[in-house]
């Protein structure tokens, strides 16, 4: 009688790697902290648990995903690699176990969140507070960033939402818009705008125009429609909305906030406040509501994002934080669906 054998195992198939998703946990956490004792910490074990679990990947892929060497410990090349994909199989899982509790109709689970400067003063205060009494069970971590940065912690699934001015036109991204929020000037009693009753975006001559440093989408913005005026000295820039408003009230000339910034003035500094506008379209259109300069506040997510009951809730939180005739149309008349 002849019996079959099977071949001989000689090397390594793709069906023999084996990789926990506690291990990749575990990679993520020391790129993040760059030392192993902080990262073991980060995950709730010893360091020599981390360190063995690592030791097991880069077993099983024969390769160095860290160089121990350096100080602080960094990914090796092929290691910056196998993080970013190591991120988004963990951001994939986790959208595995969100389908589950949406099926069960369960609200909870841990969120991170990215958020410009610009909107945050606005948004967090009232967001923090209504999750922590009607949603108890979400876990919200929030991180305030620049645009581009929480660009790219979204892309590499590192934080699984975020709330930016948009349009970004960023491949790999869905924009969900929220709100729509007007300019204002805000003006010195001192300068000589401060008699008109509203301004001309095109008179905001950047001699006497006091803006937010490089790097923040609200200057770009505030240049978009003061098209005519794209350059102004280093001096005039400033961190912070709230410190271009005390700059003006101390130095005179005039600064570009968001609307809900209002909310944050005294009485007698809202009388410094005149509406922006234009006197024509692009095409020479007559002056119309869109053509006050506005900017689109919306939640941003990777296109792969699942978890569509914690969307609403965030969603459903700031329906009750900006004003209605603030909000996005769709927004007041439906959910959000994936």
């Amino acid at each position: 009688m002849k019996t079959q054998t099977s071949p001989a195992n000689t090397g390594s198939t793709p069906a023999e790697l084996n990789l926990s998703l506690t291990a990749l946990r575990y990679i993520v956490a020391v790129d993040t902290h760059r030392n192993f004792v902080r990262a073991a910490e980060a995950c709730g074990v010893t360091q020599p648990t981390l360190s063995a679990g690592i030791r097991s990947i880069e077993t099983a892929l024969d390769v160095s995903i860290f160089d121990r060497g350096a100080h602080p410990v960094r990914p090796t090349a092929l290691g910056e690699k196998i993080i970013a994909q190591a991120r988004v199989t963990l951001h994939n899982a986790s959208m595995l176990q969100e389908l589950v509790a949406a099926e069960k109709g369960d609200e909870g689970g841990e969120a991170s969140m990215g958020i410009i400067p610009t909107i945050a003063p606005y948004i967090l205060p009232g967001l923090f507070k209504r999750i922590h009494s009607d949603f108890p069970a979400v876990h919200l971590k929030v991180s305030e960033m620049r645009t581009k940065f929480i660009i790219g912690k979204l892309l590499s699934a590192e934080i699984d939402m975020a709330i930016l001015a948009t349009p970004l036109e960023q491949k790999g991204l869905l924009e969900i818009p929220l709100y729509y929020e007007k300019f204002a000037a805000y003006i010195s009693p001192a300068d000589e705008l401060y008699a008109l009753s509203e301004i001309p975006a095109d008179s905001l001559a950047s001699d006497r125009l006091w803006i937010l440093e490089e790097g923040h989408c609200l200057r770009s913005q505030v240049f978009n429609f003061c098209h005519s005026h794209r350059h102004t000295h280093t001096e005039y820039q400033a961190g912070s909305i709230d410190t271009l408003v005390r700059i003006v009230d101390t130095n005179g000339g005039y600064t570009v906030i968001p609307e809900l910034h209002t909310a944050f003035l005294t009485e007698e500094q809202r009388r410094n406040l005149r509406p922006i506008v234009r006197k024509s379209g692009p095409s020479g259109t007559p002056d119309c509501p869109t053509c006050i300069p506005v900017r689109e506040v919306s939640l941003v997510i990777r296109e792969d994002y699942v978890r569509e009951r914690l969307l609403n809730v965030i969603a459903g939180c700031i329906k009750h934080i900006v004003p209605e005739e603030m909000l996005d149309s769709r927004l007041k008349r439906f959910a959000i669906k994936l």
